[in-house]
């Protein structure tokens, strides 16, 4: 009898895993199969060899890896640009969010939500254009900057300014993409809860602290913690346009680190391991933080 409805349950609900299926065969196919190309950090593999050939060295790209002054500098660069990005990044956000929320005038935020957003469809590419006219050798700040001090300075090839360029970079691009979600958020706050705060004489800022932000603190939680899972994941096109050999002790970061070792040597085994200690690295991070927002009474991603 319970086959029966267990069937039955399933031949009325076969349109929707038709229409899952698609999206199920992508995970298997471009996410879950490649999952075999990590045991090749346990090999040297040779492309003459093939995969199932190539000889097994246990952990010895992982031993090689840690033992290289690469490592730490690797570690140091990636945790700066993640750490910039989560304490300047991810507030302005929010900020943005609450500034755009807060207009008025219909028409108004709707233009201003549509100019914040027009960067994000700007490729990398387009946006280091746009850099190197901005800050370049010949670029408008250092053509003021002669024509009022004297003097010029090296943006684009200085390891000061490096992380604050790619923070900048990131926040112009794509902090108003990242306003959508907030938004939504913002959208299903109780009006009644500012009129009551409105009654009680409260202004636009008390409002703001003690009604916008705690209701959607959750969602503040959540975003930050799916961000946290690929905070190791640097923006390879980003940080591979603004690198040259003047920055590269501060530009040099796991995601570049693979590119040049897998693409440039060909050491696919050592890249792969790379890769690998990176991708555990950000679960360690999540889990964390999700146990931590679970101990400070938030719902967590799971």
């Amino acid at each position: 009898m319970e086959r029966t409805l267990r069937l039955s349950r399933y031949k009325q609900l076969w349109p929707f895993y038709v229409l899952a299926a698609p999206g199920i065969i992508y995970f298997l196919v471009f996410h879950y199969a490649p999952m075999w190309g990590l045991l090749l950090s346990f090999k040297e593999y040779s492309p003459f060899l093939g995969f199932a050939k190539s000889p097994w060295v246990g952990f010895d790209n992982f031993i090689q890896f840690f033992s290289t002054a690469d490592f730490f500098i690797l570690l140091k660069n990636t945790l700066l640009i993640t750490f910039m990005n989560l304490t300047i990044y991810f507030p302005f956000t929010i900020l943005l969010s609450i500034m755009l929320n807060e207009i008025r005038l219909s028409a108004f935020k709707r233009i201003s939500q549509t100019i914040v957003y027009l960067p994000h469809f700007l490729s990398w590419v387009v946006i280091y254009g746009i850099t190197i006219s901005f800050f370049g050798p010949s670029g408008v700040f250092n053509h003021y900057l002669e024509q009022w001090f004297g003097t010029n300075a090296l943006f684009l090839v200085s390891n000061e300014w490096f992380r604050p360029l790619v923070v900048f970079q990131a926040i112009w691009k794509d902090a108003g993409w990242g306003t959508i979600i907030f938004l939504a958020a913002l959208a299903g706050i109780n009006p009644e809860l500012y009129e009551a705060a409105k009654v009680d004489g409260a202004n636009r800022f008390q409002n703001i602290w003690h009604i916008t932000l705690p209701a959607i603190k959750s969602t503040i939680v959540v975003l930050l913690l799916l961000r946290l899972g690929s905070s190791l994941d640097s923006n390879f096109m980003q940080i591979f346009l603004m690198t040259n050999s003047l920055n590269l002790d501060v530009s040099n970061v796991f995601d570049l680190f693979v590119y040049h070792i897998g693409l440039e040597q060909f050491n696919y085994s050592f890249a792969i391991t790379v890769g690998m200690f990176k991708s555990i690295a950000s679960l360690t991070l999540v889990l964390s933080a999700n146990y931590a927002a679970k101990l400070l009474g938030e719902e967590g991603i799971f």
